[in-house]
């Protein structure tokens, strides 16, 4: 159910207190998702209310949200503002302390999509890890996880460190983790990233629900829609095998595809796992770019019917268990190159945070995705909401 009360972002109770930070040079962590409830750029509000804000740092897609999946962001300088921007994915993931010398405050104020793969939660660890070093203080304006807070559909499974650690999910938190970024902040700042000035300014009139009273902003060119995050924790694994996952078309992840796939065969067969609050028809498209660009691709388009049950994630390694029994000889580990993991080497075994990740799915292999009770115990004390 949508909210009566209007939502507010920490970013609009940061504008409100301009007295606190009278004189304080602040940077800015963000990118053009980075908007106020009213709809205003973030970077420009605090310069209309008057914060000494003199540099800006951007995530991967730049801070035009709009550069391509994994490629290389330039510095630039901002034609809103008139400020530098400083790449946090090109010649590095993290402020130096050069780009902090100047800086007595950073904020970071960049929405997420509750998906443990999404990288803008990687750039806030190294922001984190780059203000603890420098004695800065770092104030996360905290936003809505726009798939829901509600963390008895938590999923994961919970990322192995040991061998599957990247930029792509740096610690072990679940891949559907149902925190907002304020949480998973103060998480990290007790148990990984110690000695960081840390303050959280919480979101106002946020329930923990996937229609949570707020307009969504896309935030990277494939996630232009709320609907689509919600897919994407489990329909993002499918980046990791030689299947198209609806980029270069205008649904990515609402669809998959292949030219060996025989779409009604795909359909016939997963429609009988019957996954909860899901369902799928047989199509046939074809992308303009992206994995088999120009080709036409035949397997699945998807439909969430209910929220409140639907496990994205438990149903994308189901639909890819089913392709691999389907099509075992035709399907085939995909290497995606991207600037934080330049081979390309091990892409699935990063997104679902276990190793061999491929094998085990080409098997039939059980992945326990249930580790609800666990992480809600362990986020207890973090929560925000």
């Amino acid at each position: 159910m949508p909210q009566t009360a209007h939502v507010l972002f920490g970013i609009d109770i940061l504008l409100q207190q301009q007295a606190q930070y009278a004189g304080k040079r602040m940077a800015l962590v963000c990118n053009t998702a980075s908007v106020t409830a009213d709809g205003i750029a973030s970077r420009a509000a605090l310069l209309k209310n008057n914060f000494t804000l003199i540099k800006l740092f951007s995530p991967e897609h730049g801070l035009n949200a709009n550069g391509e999946d994994g490629s290389y962001q330039h510095d630039a300088m901002d034609e809103l503002t008139g400020l530098p921007i400083i790449s946090l994915y090109g010649e590095k993931l993290a402020p130096s302390a050069e780009d902090l010398f100047d800086i007595d405050v950073v904020v970071f104020d960049i929405p997420d999509v509750g998906t443990r793969f999404y990288t803008y939660l990687w750039t806030m660890t190294h922001v984190m890890e780059a203000c603890a070093a420098t004695n800065t203080l770092l104030i996360i304006a905290d936003r809505p996880n726009p798939i829901s807070g509600n963390l008895t559909i938590a999923e994961g499974p919970l990322l192995d460190e040991a061998t599957c650690s990247s930029f792509i999910g740096r610690y072990s938190i679940p891949v559907r983790h149902s925190c907002s970024l304020g949480e998973l902040a103060q998480y990290f700042a007790a148990t990984r990233i110690h000695n960081v000035q840390l303050k959280i300014i919480p979101i106002q009139h946020w329930v923990r629900q996937f229609a949570n009273g707020f307009v969504f902003t896309p935030t990277s060119p494939a996630i232009q829609q709320q609907s689509t995050a919600l897919l994407y924790p489990g329909m993002g694994l499918l980046e990791g095998i030689n299947v198209n996952e609806g980029r270069g078309t205008n649904q990515p992840f609402h669809c998959c595809g292949a030219p060996w796939i025989n779409a009604s065969l795909l359909q016939a067969v997963f429609e009988k796992i019957n996954c909860a609050g899901f369902s799928s028809i047989a199509i046939s498209y074809t992308p303009e770019s992206g994995l088999y660009a120009g080709e036409v691709c035949n397997g699945l388009q998807f439909f969430v019917t209910d929220d409140t049950v639907f496990k994205p994630v438990q149903t994308g390694i189901a639909l890819i268990q089913t392709i691999c029994s389907l099509y075992p000889t035709a399907v085939k580990e995909r290497l995606y190159t991207t600037v934080a993991n330049p081979t390309g080497a091990a892409h699935l075994d990063k997104l679902l945070g276990i190793s061999h990740a491929f094998e085990t799915i080409l098997t039939q292999q059980f992945i326990d995705t249930n580790i609800t009770a666990a992480w809600q115990q362990t986020m207890q004390p973090y929560l925000l909401y």
